[in-house]
């Protein structure tokens, strides 16, 4: 059972007994998972900076509209850019299934108890989609906004989605998410006429946690604000190759 969050990743590491008190080795163990974590995540790091590859982790919590917005993106954007996916779901391949109709290739990584997706994880993922150079990896983590807060997958930027169903108070319950989070997407804005949801105090309390951070307000059902986010995936796409 993972010390960091209690999840079961027994399948992705192995750890040696200690001889300390039971609180004593929760503590240790917790160090031990995220310095081999980290290591891997500097490794994929440098595999995708090697190939020219924009790692994107989309994280939210479930039903925030990732899955939707990736399906958008991928159909309207695949004849410019090239994208593969790795598709993180603790059970089904049904996420996985909906990309690979979009034609992009799609690997899945069923994580069962775990709740998070770890570098461990991307790495062997990697090793099976040989993704292209010059193109858009995305991993769509578990839905899930504390644990994967905490496993650094060797992205080159973090995208956290919450939708106006949510409600505005989502950076403030957990901000590690968006504090660890380089742009903010704001989904479903569709659906703001219908819903209780204030708009400027959502992005009031994203600033509180993170002054710098980015937002942008977007709808996959009428096309609302997706220009500016295939804008934002083309800007760090040119800051890629001048790197």
């Amino acid at each position: 059972m993972c010390a960091t969050c209690g999840c079961d990743v027994s399948r992705h590491h192995h750890h040696e007994p200690h001889e300390h008190s039971h609180s004593r080795t929760k503590v240790d163990l917790q160090q031990d998972i995220l310095l081999e974590n980290n290591s891997l995540a500097e490794r994929n790091r440098g595999y995708f900076q090697a190939k020219n590859i924009l790692a994107l982790n989309l994280v939210s919590a479930p039903g925030s509209g990732k899955t939707s917005l990736l399906e958008r993106t991928l159909k309207d954007l695949n004849r410019e850019i090239d994208f593969s996916v790795i598709e993180g779901d603790q059970q089904t391949t049904h996420d996985a299934d909906r990309i690979h109709a979009t034609g992009t290739k799609v690997v899945q990584i069923n994580t069962g108890k775990g709740c998070h997706l770890d570098a461990h994880m991307i790495l062997h993922a990697l090793q099976g989609l040989k993704s292209t150079e010059n193109s858009i990896l995305f991993i769509e983590n578990v839905g899930n906004l504390v644990c994967p807060a905490m496993f650094d997958l060797g992205e080159k930027e973090r995208v956290v989605i919450v939708s106006v169903t949510e409600g505005e108070d989502k950076p403030l319950k957990y901000p590690d998410m968006f504090h660890t989070s380089t742009l903010c997407i704001i989904n479903k804005i569709d659906l703001l006429p219908y819903v209780p949801y204030n708009l400027e105090k959502a992005k009031e309390y994203i600033h509180q946690v993170k002054p710098e951070m980015q937002i942008l307000e977007v709808s996959c059902t009428n096309g609302e604000g997706l220009e500016t986010w295939y804008q934002w995936l083309r800007s760090k796409m040119v800051q890629l190759e001048i790197a």
